[in-house]
């Protein structure tokens, strides 16, 4: 039985590897999941055959209870809510490796061999650190938590501190495995570190903190493979926190962010800054268009950059988006979309948004594939995004997004640009593209402005 488990994992771990490899392109993506899925259930199955497992009715309760919620959230979540569910998944993840490392050491102390003592004071550390993150991180996105910068004297020090106090608890208990008092000293610690290194992150950064976070419960889980023995957990984890990392390190990239600054949290350029833009709003001078006078400029132009962000996700405007898309091309007119690598509130926010309405994942380009043919575009068409087509970031020093590589749609020969307000974006600065001399602002919700847009098209 022990050699069918163990290929089976094996199997299991090759389905995993392909379902990522899948998940990498939206055109495979729906296939990696499911190829994902069904290695999941292969190793699910597997594990219940296991002579370590003593009684079925709880687990069987379980598998209900959580298939379920997993159920539920699946059908009421909307896709603005996908950043914020993801996040608690990701705690979630963090949350059962800690109760797995607390009962495994309830379970086998004091006789507990080195490795897997400190394989129990990982997954406490690192489980800990991502359920208390990822629920901070939740309720940034949710609203229920500032999504300011939350700074304080000897932030850092603090925290460098309630680490040592985990290494040192974390070795006494290697030398003496019975002190269970110890255990819940590195597990109250951890949870407390989770919220200090989350809590600073403005919500402007909060799509690199997710991708971090994700990394985070796939280590976790993987210490608690060592921790169980399990070939399977572990090789599934070090997919997840290898997958993670590098997801991480692209998104930084996207936002011009170091690694370390992700990892110590507390951002300089991150958060909210309403008296700044309120300052400098009274520089910029805009010129607005309405329907009527944007479906003109529509009907004379030849090509069409779509340049979608989060105030896209939040007024549910996808599907007016691909409407307004079959209606231009009707027309002859070449569309395509400019897609930032940290547009929305998770790596791959707007892709997903998109091809929920079924927009051609070929008209879904990434920056590096599309910035420079906004220069040979007629008409750059934003809606609710900000920050990732903000030309301060090329040469503005003092600005908080200085350096972060953006889309070029300010290169384009006309601009419009869909937005409910002058309010600044996430990074809490004034757009100066929306004063520039091709730039016109198209004010309304999304979906309201291009449903009107799309009529008045239709009309010419």
């Amino acid at each position: 039985m022990d050699l069918i488990i163990e290929i089976a994992y094996l199997v299991s771990s090759v389905l995993f590897i392909m379902g990522l490899k899948k998940l990498s392109s939206p055109k495979t993506a729906r296939q990696g999941n499911f190829i994902s899925a069904v290695g999941m259930l292969l190793a699910i199955i597997v594990t219940l055959l296991d002579r370590h497992v003593l009684t079925y009715e709880w687990i069987i309760v379980g598998v209900i209870v959580g298939s379920s919620i997993g159920a539920l959230m699946a059908v009421k979540v909307p896709m603005t809510g996908m950043p914020q569910m993801v996040g608690l998944l990701n705690g979630f993840g963090g949350l059962a490796s800690t109760l797995v490392a607390l009962a495994e050491f309830d379970k086998i102390a004091p006789a507990i061999p080195l490795n897997t003592g400190i394989a129990i004071i990982l997954s406490l550390l690192i489980g800990g650190i991502t359920f208390t993150g990822s629920v901070i991180a939740f309720g940034k996105l949710q609203g229920l938590v500032t999504g300011k910068v939350v700074k304080y004297p000897g932030q850092h020090p603090l925290n460098a501190f309630l680490l040592l106090v985990v290494i040192a608890a974390g070795i006494y208990i290697v030398i003496n495995p019975d002190s269970f008092m110890f255990v819940l000293v590195v597990t109250g610690v951890s949870l407390v570190l989770g919220v200090l290194l989350v809590l600073p992150i403005g919500g402007a950064d909060m799509p690199v903190a997710i991708s971090l976070l994700n990394s985070y419960s796939g280590i976790a889980a993987s210490t608690t493979g060592f921790v169980l023995g399990n070939n399977e957990l572990i090789i599934a984890g070090a997919l997840v926190g290898a997958s993670g990392i590098i997801l991480t390190l692209i998104m930084c990239r996207g936002m011009n962010r170091s690694l370390m600054n992700v990892l110590l949290g507390g951002w300089e350029s991150a958060g909210v800054v309403p008296a700044q833009a309120s300052q400098t709003s009274a520089n910029i001078t805009v010129k607005s268009v309405d329907s009527e006078e944007a479906a003109m400029i529509f009907d004379a132009a030849q090509s069409v950059i779509i340049v979608p962000g989060y105030g896209m996700a939040v007024a549910q405007a996808q599907h007016a988006v691909r409407d307004l898309v079959n209606i231009l091309e009707k027309k002859g007119i070449l569309v395509r979309f400019a897609i930032h690598p940290v547009a929305g509130r998770m790596p791959g926010h707007m892709n997903v948004l998109l091809a929920e309405a079924n927009i051609p994942y070929d008209k879904l380009l990434a920056m590096e594939d599309i910035n420079d043919d906004f220069a040979n575009t007629d008409i750059s068409l934003i809606i609710g995004a900000n920050d990732v087509v903000n030309p301060a970031a090329r040469h503005d020093q003092a600005s908080p997004i200085y350096g972060m590589p953006i889309l070029n749609a300010d290169k384009s020969k006309t601009v419009v640009i869909i937005k409910r307000s002058m309010n600044p974006g996430y990074a809490g600065i004034e757009n100066e593209l929306f004063g520039y001399p091709n730039a016109l602002m198209y004010f309304g919700d999304a979906k309201e402005a291009i449903s009107k847009l799309s009529h008045e098209i239709k009309q010419l």
